[in-house]
């Protein structure tokens, strides 16, 4: 009976989605919210992730277009400029039956803005949610949405939120400080991640395994998912498979770069960060782990 009762409350909260966006994220996220109970049509620019999703219960959307004729479309796409081409279309807009479109994205405060006016002289609303949680928390259903947008679209789109998280944000009526609170996680996240890598370079350049060191700072100075997830890559010297990618790294730190300039903040660690990852990329490593930007703190200490 128990039982009974929570799949009629599953189904009367469940709401037709388009989602936009198959990466291994956007994949993991569609997942989520199929399991439960929510009919999701989904749209990728190529064709395997979608026959994918369909596998798992999906329908196909055969357009842009007819993914926005859901009442919600979910989007999850690599940064502004992807954003913008696809999404921020006129005649798409114009023509779309869509109430809501929720950009889950990591994109610039500014896009932010331009979209939500852009939605606004057509109808739809904006908001934007992007999360915190790598593609194993995305699968688990465990990630943290930061969500910012109109309070009673919020309140509206819990249900949805509820099935890809284990908890929501909510911060504010305006969509782009969703955006500027992501940038800041991830500007901390590189910070954290860039200071193991060259405290492990110290470490076994004078004879002390790394993973001792990590063992020591987990259990005592920094216990949690950062230090113990990407510090366990780093003293393996294991960057695959990406749960993030250190190119998209490598964007978000141009992200709080540009949004320092605009909002005239310094922020002289992030230079030092963008540099590092570009040294990164320029030797091959823009698809691995973000974890692979220890191997500029290898690199330097010769090791």
């Amino acid at each position: 009976m128990a039982r009974e009762r929570s799949t009629t409350r599953r189904e009367a909260l469940s709401m037709d989605v388009g989602f936009v966006g198959l990466g291994a994220m956007g994949r993991a996220m569609a997942r989520r919210l199929l399991a439960e109970g929510h009919p999701v049509r989904v749209w990728n620019r190529s064709p395997e992730p979608v026959a994918e999703l369909v596998r798992a219960g999906a329908s196909a959307a055969g357009s842009l277009a007819e993914a926005f004729e859901a009442p919600v479309v979910l989007s999850m796409l690599a940064d502004d400029r992807v954003v913008e081409s696809l999404l921020l279309d006129e005649e798409l807009l114009a023509g779309a039956r869509a109430a809501v479109h929720v950009n889950m994205a990591t994109v610039s405060p500014a896009l932010a803005r331009r979209a939500a006016e852009l939605h606004a002289r057509h109808g739809l609303a904006y908001v934007a949610a992007p999360v915190l949680g790598r593609t194993d928390v995305a699968a688990a259903g465990n990630l943290n949405i930061l969500a910012a947008g109109p309070s009673a679209e919020l309140d509206r789109l819990a249900p949805l939120f509820e099935a890809m998280g284990r908890r929501t944000w909510p911060l504010g009526e305006d969509p782009a400080a969703a955006n500027v609170a992501k940038i800041g996680a991830n500007f901390l996240l590189v910070s954290a991640i860039e200071a193991f890598s060259e405290a492990a370079a110290l470490a076994e350049a004078n004879g002390l395994d790394p993973a001792a060191l990590l063992e020591v700072l987990t259990n005592s100075l920094f216990p949690g998912p950062v230090y113990a997830g990407y510090g366990a890559m780093i003293t393996q010297q294991s960057f695959e498979p990406a749960g993030f990618r250190l190119a998209l790294g490598l964007k978000d730190v141009n992200l709080a770069l540009d949004t320092g300039a605009a909002s005239q903040v310094p922020l002289p660690l992030a230079s030092l960060l963008r540099d590092a990852l570009l040294q990164a990329v320029a030797h091959g490593h823009g698809e691995a782990d973000l974890a692979a930007v220890s191997t500029t703190s290898r690199a330097r200490a010769a090791i």
